[in-house]
């Protein structure tokens, strides 16, 4: 509940990513998150790090589990997939190896479906952050793509009696009207909202693939030059060796045509498994609302036909 409370008010308030961290314990073969507290808003005058230390004290004198297993963030309809968020948990997890990143999706829970994942980096992603190689031929022996960066990791959602007797008590004081706007129909905004994301990400894909098609064509053009500069050089060696001339010195090649640096990546993968994520939602939004059209005919017929009699 604490998540859910942060994450909201920060998206309420200035629209800006929630981030926390998560406390508990290992307890044979699971991972138990008992508590959290945020992370401080960007300040220069505060120190992240001394912040997070001072917090885990406290918590240990007042007898609280304090044990650091993870972080959690704040997602806008499945928009979490980063380079700082891939970064942070290989941190996490070389550091902390049970640690997990705990996603929470405030605008799918404000519909009515709540969302809250936790992930770990695969054994894959880890070699690739330790290497730091993120060139085609890495990616390619590691066996790596968007769908292996990330494992996830089921999740049990306990709560204490006391909360169980005071949600009961919340759910009997909410209005019945409230419970309509599940059956609410508007999916326009929604899902403009969604596809709009989904055209930028692929606009950004492709021009990450403008840029690495041009990085071919320029090693086509290299490889051609090179192979232009050894024919010559044999050409002119055979001409001198025919006028009893020695040879030209031999020159290093690679020198003369310095190879183009590869471009990472990284970032395409990235974008290629949010451009997923993102479908994946429409399709899941679009077999709700389908579903929803589907339920509301029937009671439109329904409703229709007892007017009749």
């Amino acid at each position: 509940m604490k998540i859910v409370k942060h994450c909201h008010e920060e998206s309420c308030s200035n629209m800006e990513v929630a981030q926390g961290a998560l406390l508990g314990l290992v307890v044979e073969n699971r991972l138990e998150i008992t508590n959290c507290f945020p992370f401080p808003k960007h300040d220069d005058t505060m120190d992240e790090e001394e912040y997070q230390l001072d917090m885990m004290r406290r918590l240990r004198r007042v007898n609280v589990d304090h044990f650091h297993v993870g972080w959690y963030q704040s997602a806008d309809v499945g928009n979490f997939l980063s380079q700082s968020l891939l970064e942070s948990q290989y941190h996490y997890q070389t550091s902390i190896e049970e640690s997990v990143v705990v996603i929470y999706d405030t605008k799918k829970s404000a519909r009515g479906f709540l969302t809250l994942k936790a992930y770990r980096l695969t054994p894959q992603a880890i070699a690739m952050y330790k290497d730091g190689d993120y060139t085609p031929d890495a990616l390619r022996n590691l066996k790596i793509g968007y769908e292996s960066l990330f494992i996830e990791v089921p999740i049990v959602i306990r709560n204490s009696p006391l909360t169980n007797i005071m949600m009961s008590e919340l759910s009997e004081m909410i209005p019945e009207e409230e419970g309509s706007k599940f059956l609410d129909l508007g999916t326009a905004s929604v899902l403009e909202g969604q596809l709009r994301s989904l055209m930028e990400r692929v606009d950004e894909l492709n021009q990450e693939a403008i840029k690495f098609n041009r990085y071919q064509q320029l090693v086509v053009r290299q490889q051609q030059d090179k192979h232009r500069w050894l024919l010559k050089r044999a050409q002119e060696n055979s001409a001198r060796a025919a006028k009893d001339e020695p040879p030209l010195p031999e020159e290093d090649v690679n020198k003369l045509f310095k190879p183009h640096p590869v471009p990472p990546r990284l970032n395409p993968m990235i974008v290629a498994g949010q451009i997923n994520t993102y479908s994946q939602h429409i399709s899941q939004f679009c077999s709700q609302s389908l579903a929803k059209l589907y339920l509301t005919q029937a009671l439109q017929n329904a409703k229709e036909a007892k007017q009749n009699n």
